[in-house]
């Protein structure tokens, strides 16, 4: 018979609780729901109160042709906070020191610095990751008013956005990335020809590869109508003061004229002047002009919508044209967008 000593026994124990501790880590659930959705727990008379600055927020429309939100918003009552438990996005919005139940589970959720900031008025939304599950955001959106709430919302809208975007990209690009489901042989090549990396997926084939014109064309096709294809291009020795909106319209017309032509040669993709919008962004720490419309045919038969990051590289005194485009004529392509967005995001260069 062995006989154990207590300091023996100890240190089994502990050992045997944080065992069971990780095992708890590890098996957590993941979030649930689409990635579009985000669930709101509000008092109706604050969600009526609000509901024209958070639909400006977080219901952007993009044109794909068809009209898209970026994200639904979709009020539920107090009563079903399990259920919204569950999901991957969601906010909850109330007015501070007030016996709204929603106001009493924010109360509990924030900690004592927060709610200084949220009485000051210094801080609107508060951003809770993992709250209740896995790979779920949670933002709070509180203040001691709801006309100082709704002003600042309309204020922020750009911020409280990319929140939700930023962690769906990263949902997305986790799914993306799981095994057997990269090119990493493609991915390998161009790192070894141009010193720079871009995740592919294992649908995507190297349809060009043009060292003399810069130009790398990654293409998917499933079908006739069903097409997703990605373009990397960049000019060397190049200056930050050529990005502007008409030079990215230029370049980009330039490169699709040359090499996305219809099968008898006579018409060939261009931007739809009609439906774009480009905008300044930090890409990984580099400056970048962010640009999302149309694309078409020059006569007309064909188009879809595209997304593109014309971006100045300080170490290696190059411009990239990121592109990534869409044609799903009976698909809607919100997802399909976002999940190029992730994709192009995913670039890197001057690696070591």
């Amino acid at each position: 018979m062995f006989h154990f000593k207590a300091k023996n026994i100890f240190i089994i124990c502990a050992v045997l609780i944080l065992a069971q501790f990780c095992i708890s880590c590890k098996s957590q659930k993941e979030a649930v729901g689409p990635e579009d959705k985000i669930y709101v727990i509000a008092d109706s008379s604050v969600y009526k109160k609000l509901k024209g600055s958070l639909e400006y927020a977080f219901e952007k429309t993009i044109f794909t042709p068809q009209p898209e939100k970026t994200f639904e918003l979709i009020l539920k009552d107090f009563k079903q906070l399990d259920e919204v438990k569950n999901f991957k996005n969601i906010l909850l919005i109330a007015e501070l020191n007030t016996n709204q139940k929603t106001a009493d589970l924010i109360s509990t959720i924030l900690n004592e610095e927060e709610k200084e900031k949220a009485s000051k008025g210094k801080q609107i939304y508060f951003i809770k990751q993992n709250l209740w599950l896995q790979n779920q955001l949670v933002m709070i959106l509180t203040q001691p008013n709801l006309d100082s709430l709704e002003q600042n919302i309309y204020r922020n809208s750009e911020g409280l956005l990319k929140h939700f975007n930023k962690e769906s990209g990263k949902r997305i690009f986790a799914a993306l990335t799981s095994s057997n489901y990269e090119r990493n042989d493609v991915e390998e090549k161009l790192y070894n020809d141009y010193k720079w990396k871009i995740f592919i997926p294992r649908n995507f084939d190297l349809a060009l590869n043009i060292p003399s014109e810069k130009f790398v064309w990654l293409r998917s096709n499933a079908g006739e109508d069903f097409a997703k294809w990605i373009f990397v291009h960049w000019i060397d020795n190049a200056s930050p003061e050529l990005i502007t909106p008409d030079s990215i319209i230029g370049i980009r017309n330039k490169l699709t004229e040359k090499y996305f032509r219809s099968t008898n040669k006579k018409a060939f993709v261009l931007i739809n002047k009609n439906f774009r919008r480009t905008n300044e962004v930090n890409f990984n720490g580099s400056y970048a002009l962010a640009s999302q419309g149309l694309w078409e045919m020059s006569d007309k038969s064909k188009g879809g919508p595209f997304i593109n990051y014309t971006i100045y590289d300080v170490k290696t005194k190059r411009i990239f044209m990121l592109d990534g485009s869409i044609y799903a004529p009976k698909y809607n392509k919100k997802e399909l967008i976002q999940q190029l967005d992730v994709i192009l995001q995913s670039f890197q260069t001057n690696l070591k």
